[in-house]
This record gives C-alpha cells, sequence and structure tokens, in this order.
C-alpha cells in the first residue's frame, strides 16, 4: 500500500507542478530548463515504477472490495479503452480530433480512469485510477484558469485529416496488441479473459 501511495504521490506530483505555477515556476527558475526537464522525467519514472510495483503487491495480498462490478462492464470497459487508445496519440498529431478536444492526452487519461473503475472495486484499484482521474479533471480545470489568465496559450495550428487517420491506425494497432498480448504480459490480467467470463 504504501509503496503505491509513494508512487502516485512522486508521479502525479510531478505532474501537477503545472496545476500550481507558483510551485512549479520558481523551481523551473532555480535548476534551469534543462535541469528541471531531467529531474521532471526522473522523478515521474521513479514514481511510475513504484505506483506499478506497489500496486502489483498490494493486488496480490487481497485487498478489500469496495463494490462488484455490475455484469457487461468489461465490454463497455473495452470499447472506452478503444477511445483512449485513439485519443491519446491524437494529442501529438495536428489533426481535427486534436482541435475538438483541446486536450486529447486529458481525455484519453480521463476515459481509461473510468473504463478500469468500470471493472475493478478493490481498494488499491479505485485509489490508482481515482487519483488519475481527479488529476485529469483538476489540470483540465487549471488549464481553463491559466488560459484565462493569460499564462497558457493554446498551440494554433491548421487541422489535417492525415494527423486524424494516423491517430486512428496507431490506436487500433497498439489497442489490438494490448488486447492480445501486452496487457497480460505487463499487468497480468486478460481483457479477453475478463470479456469473455461475463
Amino acid at each position: 500500500m504504501v509503496l503505491m501511495l509513494v508512487g502516485l504521490v512522486l508521479f502525479l506530483g510531478a505532474h501537477s507542478l503545472k496545476i500550481v505555477p507558483s510551485a512549479g515556476a520558481p523551481l523551473r527558475q532555480a535548476l534551469g530548463e534543462t535541469a528541471y526537464k531531467i529531474s521532471y522525467s526522473i522523478v515521474s519514472l521513479i514514481g511510475l515504477i513504484l505506483l506499478a510495483r506497489g500496486y502489483s503487491a498490494w493486488w496480490a495480498e487481497g485487498p478489500p472490495i469496495l463494490y462488484v462490478p455490475p455484469a457487461g462492464m468489461s465490454h463497455l470497459a473495452l470499447l472506452l479503452m478503444l477511445l483512449a487508445f485513439i485519443v491519446l496519440p491524437a494529442a501529438y498529431l495536428p489533426g481535427h480530433i486534436r482541435k475538438t478536444l483541446k486536450h486529447p492526452m486529458l481525455v484519453a487519461v480521463k476515459t481509461w480512469a473510468v473504463a478500469h473503475l468500470l471493472v475493478n472495486g478493490d481498494l488499491p484499484s479505485v485509489i490508482l485510477f481515482g487519483a488519475f482521474l481527479a488529476w485529469a479533471v483538476l489540470d483540465r480545470i487549471s488549464l481553463k484558469k491559466r488560459e484565462r489568465a493569460g499564462l497558457y496559450t493554446p498551440p494554433v495550428f491548421t487541422p489535417r485529416w492525415q494527423a486524424d487517420v494516423t491517430a486512428v491506425v496507431i490506436g487500433l494497432v497498439v489497442y489490438g496488441l494490448f488486447v492480445w498480448k501486452l496487457h497480460l504480459w505487463l499487468i497480468g490480467v486478460s481483457p479477453l479473459a475478463m470479456a469473455s467470463a461475463v
């Protein structure tokens, strides 16, 4: 439990520096741009490793079950994850998806978190995915406030359909790999097995 919580604090804490400019800006100035980015990456990586290991260890202990997901939720979760896998690469491509959603990365994180909360009612899962969902919502609110205050300027670009097609193709391929083998290999649970068990 402690390992996962420490990992969450490190990972989401590093990613929350932009949400609280009064904390992130002085740190960036003190360290310099390059050192700041390196430190940010190292802390994020350590946090990710700790929360992954901590989650697995806590889950293996047989943690408390807060709720039992309704039958059929695994199918909805698979559909939501397909959306998340398409939206995620769209965050880096100048397409209509990115222009419409404005912040596809946060949409992908929220969709991923909700999908997993639909099928996981154990305490570590609720804490993990609930924390990411809360962070993404707070980050989106922060972006709106910073934009109104003139502290953030959305990127300006001409959307291209080729970028959308690329996002969809990448999303479908990576999604297929995750459903087929990668999720089982990385997480230890097969989404297909969960869906077929319902």
